[in-house]
């Protein structure tokens, strides 16, 4: 079912767009079937998921955060993704910096965007957006690659739209003032529910996890 799927989904994707399976409480198992049949991107939520999932399957394929990473975690964090997609502060974006400092790496981070301006979710406010980006730009061991949302989980992907809109127009904003240590290649927007219409709106990295998988189990 997996290798059906994916290849469904990889048919579907125009060139240029990169897939992040979204493995939350997904099995290494799973996961292999997945890389097996061709995936190159997991996104995992948790970072004791992540190195469980590490240990079984290793750096044969790129690792992606794309849940909300807690400063203190950001050591471990390091030493298993590629990219973090959730940086949402300085807080955090010095922590991972600092934990890569430590270990000579220069890590790809995502800013994520809370473009629905919902409280209780993580992200920085679009208005945020472009001062946080000067501010990450400083740092020596992160390069901002790009933006990351949400948007809303259920519902018609209609409703997304307004939101994929907003962050695409702050990141044209942010590309365009050409900051060092930005390149501003990626556009993380949309998941199994409303990936469609995120690329329409310019999204380049979608993450798809129910699509790909198959209904959670919990």
């Amino acid at each position: 079912m997996i290798k059906e799927n994916l290849k469904k989904i990889l048919e579907e994707l125009p060139e240029g767009v990169d897939l992040v399976g979204a493995a939350k409480t997904r099995t290494p198992d799973e996961v292999l079937k997945a890389i097996d049949a061709g995936l190159r991107i997991i996104g995992e939520n948790y970072v004791q998921e992540a190195e469980k999932a590490f240990e079984a399957i290793g750096a044969r394929v790129r690792w992606h955060m794309i849940g909300h990473l807690q400063s203190n975690k950001a050591k471990k964090a390091v030493k298993i993704f590629d990219v973090i997609e959730t940086v949402d502060s300085m807080k955090l974006a010095r922590a991972i910096d600092k934990a890569c400092q430590n270990m000579g790496k220069v890590i790809q981070i995502l800013i994520e965007v809370n473009s629905g301006e919902e409280p209780q979710k993580a992200g920085v406010m679009p208005e945020g957006g472009v001062s946080l980006a000067r501010d990450m730009s400083g740092l020596k061991n992160i390069k901002i690659m790009g933006l990351m949302t949400m948007g809303p989980f259920a519902g018609d992907p209609e409703d997304a739209r307004p939101y994929f809109q907003k962050t695409r127009k702050l990141f044209e904003e942010i590309r365009a003032l050409n900051l060092p240590g930005v390149e501003m290649k990626y556009l993380s927007m949309g998941m199994s529910n409303s990936y469609r219409v995120a690329l329409e709106e310019g999204a380049n990295m979608v993450r798809i996890g129910t699509k790909l998988f198959g209904e959670r189990v919990y």
